[in-house]
């Protein structure tokens, strides 16, 4: 079974939870920019599993279905639709064999993920299959989407198979995104780094109290802050040190750069703060041009504020798990 590109849109790759664990060999984490939302989709297609996914970044792409199959789109608002025939979000949908699924613009966020029955079967590289678009690792080495493309979809589990008709369907239930999407763009939390204290007095109160603007030289490995210049008391050099995805570094142009999915393993910029971990897949819908503003934390927090999110990801992960089983038992 397999999904013929016919659009790739702006910039669709094929993401996982990524390949955690090879920082050694300077390989980075890569993966989903926002986890919480690959999760949910993999969920409402019946996947298990760590399984492959689309993710699209502010215009999606066009995709024929040579199969019937199910799908399931999370994450940003996007324009859908199957043969001219909107389709809704945050929900399965069952697609006929030869069926054209058209992703359009996103209203508001810059990342829809999109999972299909089974996912993306296309090989591992280091036991993930997500692509790296910067260390050139995954699908096609490591590049994103091209018209023409023929992605193999992988076995449907009980959960995902489907009911046997020829209709466009999807369920008569939903996910409410707002638990999982920050359409208020709130503060982002940030821990102290490395050399917080080396800024000077004016640039430490700009840091919490000011607001900046996501860049449009943005990618999946940073996303560079504008509006405000920050500035240490005095000249620093340092040797590179490790650094993660949430790494806040100070350049020597003044402006922040936020270290994301495709974060390098190590750098040589003073780090300024650490942005907490749960706060990382609302930073990543943040599109050029949104604001970015922070929050001072404390690691105590932070490791709550994730556990509790963990917590609740899980519950509603077994609720649909549970929903599904019920349907199909109706059907």
């Amino acid at each position: 079974m397999s999904v013929i590109v016919l659009k790739p849109g702006l910039l669709s790759t094929l993401q996982d939870a990524g390949r955690p664990g090879h920082a050694a060999l300077g390989v980075g984490r890569a993966g989903a920019m926002d986890g919480p939302a690959l999760q949910l989709a993999n969920a409402l297609v019946g996947n298990v599993d760590n399984e492959a996914a689309i993710e699209c970044t502010l215009l999606g792409p066009t995709l024929k279905f040579i199969e019937a199959t199910v799908i399931a789109l999370t994450g940003a608002t996007i324009e859908a639709s199957v043969d001219g025939r909107p389709i809704p979000m945050w929900t399965r949908c069952q697609l006929p064999a030869g069926s054209v699924l058209q992703l359009g613009g996103m209203s508001v966020g810059c990342r829809s993920y999109l999972a299909v029955g089974g996912g993306f079967d296309v090989a591992k590289v280091l036991g993930s299959r997500s692509t790296d678009l910067h260390a050139r690792l995954g699908y096609a080495n490591g590049r994103a989407l091209r018209a023409g493309d023929a992605l193999p979809t992988g076995a449907c589990t009980s959960q995902a198979s489907m009911h046997h008709n020829d209709e466009l369907t999807s369920l008569p239930w939903s996910i409410d995104p707002h638990p999982w999407f920050d359409f208020a763009f709130r503060p982002l939390a940030l821990l102290a780094g490395k050399h917080s204290a080396l800024l000077d007095k004016r640039s430490q109160q700009i840091l919490h109290d000011g607001k900046f603007v996501l860049s449009k030289d943005s990618n999946r490995t940073a996303g560079r802050l504008d509006g405000h210049t920050l500035s240490l008391r005095q000249p620093l050099e340092l040797i590179s040190e490790a650094t993660l995805p949430g790494t806040l570094q100070l350049p020597p142009s003044g402006q922040p750069i936020a270290l994301l999915a495709e974060a390098p393993v190590t750098g040589g910029y003073p780090r300024i703060g650490q942005i907490a971990v749960v706060d990382l897949p609302r930073l990543a819908q943040r599109r050029p041009g949104d604001a970015v503003c922070f929050r001072p934390s404390t690691l105590d927090d932070a490791v709550r504020r994730l556990h509790e999110r963990e917590q609740r990801l899980g519950k509603l992960i077994q609720t649909i798990q549970r929903r599904l089983r019920l349907d199909r038992t109706a059907h």
